[in-house]
């Protein structure tokens, strides 16, 4: 049945922008001085089932700046809104971002998600990003002392996707529809908090289909980026230890057994020590072997929590169904894999090799 309202979701949104993409009678304004091409779009909870959506405009002047706000039922509705009270037509072809609420993420982004993959301006690259938080009162705050505040969100961005370090969840449009549609598979997104320093990296929300269900942070977090991302980190603090691991590469080998009542997640992960400030003398091998069988068992112990938890909520980030497909044989229903993994039981291996410490000016 799941797999079933997937695939009716992906012929819907076909049409839908087969419809919307075919040739238009009328020829588009795209005069640069009668134009204002937002960077943003942040989309909340409104009054009695309304959406609310806010953007800075303009984004691209010399003027002064301002956040504007408009009650609506239909997100397009909300660019209407925006021309019918602002000197230049709103364009959305240099949108970068979608910030959404929390609140409004809970109750599901299904419509919103389905307009921005139909509109022909939005780029797929946007990125997606949850906000716990007054995001529209903090955006009037911050324009007194950065006027580029919703740019600079974005080029903070940046550089995490390029370099993929698994420093903090980065999710754009057509990863999120990838795991929105694809069987066996939950969308994810990062989640930002808004605090008296700031808009500050809280952790990865986890989507049931489109609604948000829980949100994983701290060392959860971590061993999330690590098994899911690119199986790499530049730094994994361990503060129960007193140590930092360095440049951890991890992989990661799922195996189901055939009666698809356990599931095994084992990891070979390559580190070295990047500073400790406890006890041991681990330039002795017996001490870096005992801290070395510690960390081991502290990982095993929170990766099993981790993926317990995901049990519990039913849903699949890591797409661990795929790995039930079997060559010549029908692949599994969608229910029937959420049925199973709901109650299979979990084991976990670390395997950790670790650089002896050495003196790096030798």
């Amino acid at each position: 049945m799941h797999l079933h309202k997937k695939k009716l979701k992906r012929w819907i949104l076909l049409f839908m922008a087969l419809w919307l993409s075919g040739c238009s009678p009328f020829t588009e304004n795209n005069l640069i001085e009668e134009i204002s091409p937002i960077t943003f779009l942040s989309v909340s909870k409104g009054e009695t089932g309304k959406l609310k959506v806010s953007t800075i405009l303009p984004p691209l002047s010399q003027e002064n700046k301002r956040v504007m706000s408009q009650e609506i039922s239909l997100l397009k509705e909300g660019v209407q809104k925006y021309n019918l009270n602002f000197y230049q037509e709103i364009k959305s072809g240099q949108m970068r971002m979608v910030v959404i609420s929390e609140e409004l993420a809970r109750e599901g982004i299904m419509s919103v998600i389905n307009v921005l993959l139909t509109d022909p301006d939005v780029s797929l690259r946007i990125y997606l990003i949850i906000v716990k938080g007054n995001f529209d009162e903090y955006l009037a705050s911050q324009l007194n002392t950065d006027k580029n505040f919703d740019y600079s969100f974005y080029r903070m961005l940046k550089p995490y996707e390029d370099r993929n370090q698994g420093e903090l969840t980065i999710v754009n449009l057509h990863e999120f529809k990838n795991f929105l549609y694809t069987p066996y598979s939950d969308p994810f997104m990062p989640v930002f908090i808004i605090q008296e320093d700031g808009v500050n990296y809280e952790g990865t929300a986890l989507f049931q289909d489109d609604k948000l269900v829980e949100t994983i942070s701290s060392f959860d977090d971590r061993i999330f980026q690590l098994i899911n991302n690119n199986h790499f980190l530049e730094v994994l603090p361990i503060p129960e230890f007193e140590i930092v691991l360095g440049h951890v590469r991890a992989k990661t080998i799922v195996d189901i057994d055939s009666s698809y009542s356990t599931l095994t997640y084992t990891l070979t992960v390559d580190t070295r020590i990047e500073e400790y400030r406890g006890e041991k003398q681990l330039f002795d091998p017996k001490e870096l072997e005992s801290m070395k069988k510690d960390l081991e068992t502290h990982l095993e112990t929170h990766t099993h929590e981790l993926i317990k938890k995901m049990q519990e909520l039913k849903v699949d980030p890591l797409q661990l169904g795929i790995e039930t497909k079997r060559p010549f044989s029908k692949p599994m229903e969608e229910q029937k894999w959420e049925e199973l993994f709901e109650k299979m039981d979990i084991q976990v291996k670390y395997i950790l090799n670790i650089e002896p410490l050495m003196d790096a000016n030798s």
